[in-house]
């Protein structure tokens, strides 16, 4: 008999399959094995989804090369589930934690306490990359691990800081790892996935989808315990990543900008909601320290 693990990667495989009927699954069975057994009337009946998708579903996770395709996954990207030990502390405490993660990496860097989300714009401000550099490389030196999603702009600086610096930094993408987006830099992925980490809650094969992204966000913020925002538009997915660390619980930074800058509008709205201002590296040291040390 297959272990709660394995159907868990097999169903979660689905793309018919979402976080919400996997979590109504478990509740009526923990260790996730009826739905292989279920005729799809039956599972469109007790699922009460459409017959055609409970079709899909028992034809994907039933289907001839299906464990064969998830070996060759597992063989070459490491698999993380919530059953797991080694799943994040931090995500199993946030609402909507994901099921199941793929992993390119060093996955010991997710034991690690000193570690800070970064977001921003993906169109930065020349003032943004150098205010990056005062205040992110002495907290990289220091130990900090930066976590980010591989978005051009803010995103790519931040985890390229991490890099040429010597420090560690995790990306966690939109996609999975057979479907690498942006394209504009994939020396710096791969690099990341040889000496650093990349996660991604979607299956290798899972092409970029625009609900991904903010999707993916809650996993970004819900990773630490706090998450510093360089520069945001007043609508942007930072803010989206805000939101998540504020409704995780979550300390939010913010860098002030130039007055009358697009990119500086977003932070500065959130310095006026209460969001800790950030001049250097000192403010979030020191208020880590106070807060967590």
């Amino acid at each position: 008999m297959k272990s709660r693990r394995e159907n868990l990667i097999r169903l979660h495989h689905s793309p018919y399959v979402s976080r919400a009927l996997i979590r109504k699954m478990l509740q009526n069975d923990p260790h996730l094995t009826s739905p292989f057994s279920m005729s799809s009337k039956f599972f469109s009946n007790f699922f009460n989804i459409k017959e055609s998708r409970a079709s899909a579903i028992q034809n994907d996770i039933n289907g001839q090369y299906i464990m064969k395709k998830l070996d060759t996954d597992l063989q070459n990207y490491h698999c993380i589930t919530i059953f797991d030990e080694a799943y994040p502390s931090t995500l199993r405490t946030i609402p909507d934690p994901p099921l199941v993660l793929y992993a390119a990496g060093n996955v010991a860097l997710l034991d690690r306490v000193l570690s800070l989300s970064v977001v921003g714009t993906r169109k930065p401000s020349s003032y943004a990359y150098p205010a990056m550099r005062k205040i992110l490389l002495p907290l990289i030196d220091y130990g900090f691990t930066i976590v980010s999603g591989m978005a051009q702009g803010v995103d790519q600086y931040a985890h390229q800081l991490s890099v040429e610096s010597g420090g560690a930094t995790i990306a966690v993408l939109g996609s999975g790892f057979h479907h690498i987006y942006p394209t504009n830099n994939i020396a710096l992925y791969q690099r990341m996935a040889s000496e650093h980490l990349v996660l991604s809650e979607y299956p290798p094969d899972r092409s970029p989808k625009k609900f991904h992204f903010p999707e993916r966000n809650r996993i970004i913020s819900g990773l630490t315990r706090a998450t510093f925002v360089i520069e945001a538009r007043l609508k942007s997915g930072s803010l989206i990543t805000v939101d998540q660390a504020l409704e995780q619980g979550r300390d939010v930074y913010a860098m002030p900008g130039l007055p009358g800058n697009p990119t500086s509008e977003g932070c500065h709205k959130m310095i006026n909601d209460g969001a800790k201002l950030v001049h250097n590296h000192q403010d979030i040291l020191e208020d880590w320290v106070e807060k967590f040390v």
